[in-house]
């Protein structure tokens, strides 16, 4: 523990750690409390930031998904100059600073150490359920507690979301002061940052696109993060698509629709990742349907992303795509050399760590596909610097990321794609940009959109602009019209086949 953040540890302070300790005990039962709540120590307050420690990331996480909310909301009634609460790791005994009695401490309270960890869960999950049905059956339940409803700008919330596990955590990392901004992101950000700072809907929904690890989830997480900080009382539910399918199975499974229904309708902030995995799954995009127009109509907030744009989602309803379409679409385009050098920069520095320049360059010049693989073999570089003691350098990093950089090397661009289509097919690399619609020329510029769509990581649109401007829908029906060729077609199929073997040897 720092000098400086014992120096936040002021008597006043702990005194309020110590009446929202209490409140924890009487909301949750002394089950919940025991094993979840009482390990967490104070750390400080600064800035109207109050900071938490927990001993393992596993209780850290835990807390912050069933209960972060309600400790933000005790905190911000007794200090109103506390707007958010920060749960960080805290190894060994510093856990426990300026808390009650940590559960460690006694006897009866340590889980029986031959319990496995799920069986200790279930008994957990068991005799919390047991004290919160005595605590309402004897009406002991206190007000604005997680375990039951509460008026908020006069409608009903439903408060047990949270504890329920419905909302999924939030990565700490993600922040907008930790996303790094350049060209291909500059919209998106900027939608996502009006929004996360607008007291009222200025856009709805908000629909994030692009591919894989470009920064959806980043800025998605951003939103939440600055809305639970800056405006604590609106009620933020984050969660995946397939998430949102589950609950949706299991309360039909249940019989108990109309929970479910009050517990995504009551929210202010919606946000939906991955929409794309309901795509076929008729009742749950019918239910997301009927939600989403709820939440609208209601003037609440609603945010999604997907790995496409919301006409070229396939297997979705028709007038769901509408409805997602129908307010700001920001897409995220493909990583340039500048924002993945400034990816690295920012990354290196934020870990406090040096990297020559030329080891920089050398990175955003070969790994190229998304950020998630960039900061991946940043990651890698370090972790073996420090573990193993060499120092960063150009030859070092060849040597770490040999595998990565030989995976990298065998992508395949559009323009090479171009190229050999074009060989192959005895047309000029410019048929491919031009506007001649003849079927000599048109077929092979299919076949190229095809293979770019199969080959690459580039979405539609992205592809359609490597090709003379193009639209997507244009894009869209050369792969649906080379797909079918490529069963009908022999010696169509044939060439396709050689191009594939020949561009990914």
């Amino acid at each position: 523990m720092s000098g400086e953040q014992n120096a936040a540890l002021d008597d006043h302070t702990v005194e309020i750690w110590q009446i929202i300790r209490e409140k924890l005990r009487a909301d949750f039962g002394a089950t919940a409390y025991r094993y979840w709540l009482e390990p967490v120590g104070l750390i400080g307050v600064e800035a109207g930031v109050a900071r938490l420690g927990a001993p393992t990331r596993a209780m850290r996480d835990w807390v912050t998904q069933h209960y972060l909310d309600r400790i933000q909301a005790l905190w911000h009634a007794e200090d109103p100059n506390v707007h958010f609460v920060e749960i960080n790791i805290v190894s060994g005994s510093n856990a426990g600073v300026a808390g009650a009695r940590r559960a460690s401490d006694t006897p009866e309270s340590r889980p029986a150490q031959n319990t496995s960890s799920r069986d200790t869960r279930r008994q957990i999950q068991r005799e919390t359920q047991h004290e919160t049905q005595n605590s309402r059956s004897h009406g002991n339940a206190a007000p604005q507690t997680a375990q039951y409803s509460q008026k908020s700008n006069g409608r009903t919330a439903i408060a047990s979301m949270f504890d329920d596990g419905i909302s999924a955590a939030l990565d700490p990392r993600y922040t907008f002061d930790n996303f790094v901004i350049g060209k291909p992101n500059e919209f998106a950000y900027a939608a996502a940052r009006r929004l996360a700072e607008a007291e009222s809907v200025p856009f709805n929904p908000l629909f994030l696109y692009g591919g894989v690890g470009l920064g959806k989830t980043h800025l998605m997480h951003a939103i939440a993060w600055h809305i639970r900080r800056t405006q604590p009382h609106r009620t933020v539910i984050y969660l995946s698509a397939e998430k949102f399918m589950y609950r949706f199975i299991r309360a039909l499974r249940d019989k108990n629709t109309v929970d479910f229904k009050d517990q995504f309708r009551s929210v202010d902030v919606l946000m939906v990742d991955d929409v794309q995995f309901i795509s076929g799954k008729d009742s749950t995009q019918e239910e997301f349907f009927h939600t989403f127009n709820a939440l609208v109509d209601q003037g609440r907030q609603i945010i999604v992303s997907a790995d496409k744009s919301p006409s070229d989602l396939e297997d979705i309803e028709e007038r769901l795509r509408s409805r997602l379409g129908s307010g700001l679409v920001a897409d995220i385009h493909a990583t340039t050399y500048e924002l993945r050098l400034g990816i690295l920069e920012s990354k290196a520095e934020r870990q406090a760590v040096e990297l020559p320049q030329r080891v920089m360059e050398f990175l955003a010049h070969k790994i190229t596909a998304n950020v998630r693989e960039l900061e991946g073999a940043l990651n890698r570089v370090i972790a073996h610097s420090q573990l193993v003691g060499r120092e960063i350098s150009l030859e070092m990093v060849q040597d770490v990321l040999h595998d990565v950089l030989r995976a990298s090397e065998r992508r395949v661009s559009i323009e090479e794609i171009q190229k050999r289509v074009a060989e192959q097919f005895n047309i000029k690399v410019s048929d491919m940009h031009s506007a001649r619609r003849a079927r000599a020329v048109a077929r092979p510029r299919q076949v190229a959109m095809y293979l770019s769509k199969q080959l690459t990581t580039h979405s539609l649109p992205e592809i359609g602009r490597k090709f003379g401007g193009r639209d997507h829908t244009t894009v869209m029906h050369a792969v649906r019209k080379i797909e079918e060729l490529h069963t009908t077609d022999p010696s169509l199929s044939e060439d396709i086949d050689l191009l594939r073997r020949m561009l990914e040897g």
